[in-house]
């Protein structure tokens, strides 16, 4: 065989490949792709969607405990506070995270209520379960298609970054001009059409930004192989099976006793956020201050001991998982990698439409040309 021809089928095979990946999943590729799009500015988003959970009227000023009293309130029989978070920056209000009373999700996970307060006058704003919103139904379906199955609509998702991965590859490879410099694959009038020259010049220049986006999506996706892979500490996970502890409906100290203890461990530092103590044979407050390690406040006897997050299984992603969720979320990264990244979301659609639009009118050219 001639290394013409080998080169013909070996460019027919990356053909068929990069072909069937776009028409085969791109039902699955276009919501995943566009949600991730949406999810780069998901804070806006939120702010334009539910304002009044922004109405902020200063900086915090109130001890923790009346944030809890007044998010307590506002839930009534409904949900049980967990946890307790501070503004991380001027204009953002308290929230006060509950377990809600009742079955837990599909997931098996327990649902949650969340109260916004202002942190200047202890006012709630609102109430409602994030993962009923729209960004948080954009969160779970970019991140599992809506599956409720534990762990397999994040499996795949993860499959579907592996399969854009290949088709990153094989489209380079098509890209590639056959004859001449790879600089003749940048002119905009490859073809006379102006889709295929589309598909072409947007493939090309998206290729990076979307293989990056693929591959840390999969990272994410599998982490316990991603892991052992790059040799960090395993994932924090809990047992199959063993039901999440339930919050101690009655604790011993209050808020204000917790933080005035843990604060010892650190003076003068500020409260970031606190979690409030479960059933159990040891019952703790777990709290975050903005300077210093975490503390955590035992509910019975009032010790305070500071600490860091153990590893394995410690509290908190790993700095390379942190890194992997920065770089595909493209939060609190340089504007120009967030459009990169929004970019990135809408690639599987105009790529996957631009492309079966190309694929029917060559089918279409080769029927006719049959008959």
């Amino acid at each position: 065989m001639s290394r013409t021809s080998t080169a013909a089928n070996l460019r027919r095979l990356w053909l068929n490949v990069h072909l069937w990946i776009g028409v085969g999943l791109l039902v699955l590729l276009i919501p995943v792709g566009l949600s991730g799009s949406i999810l780069v500015w998901h804070g806006a988003v939120d702010r334009a969607l539910y304002s009044q959970r922004y109405e902020v009227s200063g900086p915090a000023s109130q001890p923790p405990s009346t944030y809890l009293g007044v998010a307590k309130a506002a839930f009534g029989d409904r949900a049980t506070p967990t946890s307790l978070r501070l503004p991380d920056k001027a204009g953002d209000p308290v929230t006060v995270v509950g377990r809600l009373a009742g079955p837990p999700a599909a997931n098996g996970r327990p649902r949650q209520l969340t109260a916004w307060i202002d942190p200047a006058t202890a006012r709630v704003l609102d109430t409602g379960e994030i993962n009923q919103s729209f960004t948080g139904v954009l969160h779970r379906l970019h991140g599992s298609l809506l599956i409720s199955a534990p762990g397999l609509g994040r499996k795949i998702v993860g499959w579907l970054g592996w399969a854009m991965t290949v088709s990153c590859l094989t489209g380079l490879w098509l890209w590639w001009p056959r004859k001449g410099s790879p600089v003749k694959g940048l002119r905009w009038r490859r073809s006379s059409s102006t889709l295929t020259n589309l598909h072409h010049m947007f493939g090309f220049w998206i290729l990076i930004p979307l293989l990056v986006v693929s591959l840390t999506g999969v990272y994410i996706s599998f982490p316990k192989t991603s892991h052992a892979l790059f040799g960090a500490p395993p994932p924090a996970s809990r047992p199959a099976g063993r039901a999440m502890p339930r919050p101690l409906k009655t604790p011993n100290l209050t808020a204000d006793q917790v933080f005035a203890k843990a604060v010892q461990t650190s003076p003068g530092a500020a409260l970031s956020s606190m979690t409030l103590p479960t059933e159990g044979k040891k019952s703790v407050w777990k709290v975050e201050l903005a300077q210093g390690p975490p503390v955590e406040v035992d509910d019975r006897t009032g010790q305070a001991v500071a600490s860091r997050p153990e590893r394995p299984g410690g509290a908190g992603p790993d700095p390379l998982s942190r890194l992997m969720r920065k770089v595909h979320d493209g939060a609190e990264t340089p504007l120009v990698w967030q459009i990169l990244v929004f970019l990135t979301g809408i690639a599987p659609a105009l790529l996957g439409v631009t492309g079966v639009v190309m694929w029917l009118r060559r089918k279409s050219r080769t029927d006719l040309l049959a008959s």
